[in-house]
């Protein structure tokens, strides 16, 4: 039977949003936001294919520099400074707490695993008040190279003293759950504003609108 959940963080259940204000204020635009995420993506995942791990926080504000560059706007080393500190602060979404309560009332075992930094992931739990949701919280620090590659996932279920197949990847991000299902692992999409899945990549076990509708099918998939 399926006990162990694994978590992704950032905009699966962290608000990414929350940092559209610094994004207006730089651009002008709130939509230069999501351009920086893609670019922040594009940059771990280059970084792994190449086997040059860099720090996810140089990644992020290199990535703020870019989006800058596009738009022909000179961006700051404060300014960069300010993104990763609002990072650590990102809010929830409202109904991720409730939801993984009533996974763990009911048994399951829940991880966090982010591509963030182990301290950095800490801080953005504590202050999303998320601290004491988990029984692990895991970066990918530790295998020097950035999901979707697999060592993460095999590393999170070395960690919780499990088999891959004996997990199940939870994120709102169509590479994650492509990363963890090759590895054998189980997966559910978290269909949050604006993440779609890939027709042509991995599909998911569970499909929810948020983490209460996943938690509700999750319950009732168990049970069949």
């Amino acid at each position: 039977m399926l006990r162990h959940l694994v978590f992704d963080v950032n905009e699966t259940l962290l608000d990414v949003a929350a940092l559209d204000p610094l994004f207006v204020r730089l651009f002008g635009d709130a939509s230069a936001r999501v351009e920086w995420f893609l670019t922040l993506e594009e940059g771990w995942m280059t970084a792994t294919i190449v086997e040059r791990f860099q720090p996810f926080a140089k990644l992020a504000q290199a990535a703020l520099v870019m989006v800058g560059q596009r738009r022909e706007i000179e961006v700051s080393e404060a300014q960069c400074e300010e993104l990763v500190e609002g990072m650590k602060r990102l809010p929830a979404h409202p109904e991720v707490r409730p939801a993984l309560e009533q996974l763990r009332g009911a048994g399951f075992h829940l991880a966090a695993l982010s591509n963030g930094s182990l301290q950095a992931l800490r801080q953005q739990l504590e202050s999303a008040g998320l601290g004491d949701s988990f029984d692990a919280i895991l970066s990918v620090e530790e295998t020097q190279r950035y999901k979707p590659a697999p060592e993460p996932y095999r590393m999170a279920a070395k960690c919780i003293g499990i088999e891959q197949e004996q997990m199940m990847m939870v994120a709102a991000h169509a590479w994650d759950i492509t990363g963890a299902a090759a590895v054998g692992c189980r997966t559910a999409f978290i269909a949050r504003p604006g993440k779609v899945l890939n027709p042509a990549g991995s599909q998911p076990d569970i499909q929810g609108n948020d983490l209460q509708d996943f938690a509700r099918q999750l319950l009732a998939w168990r049970e069949r």
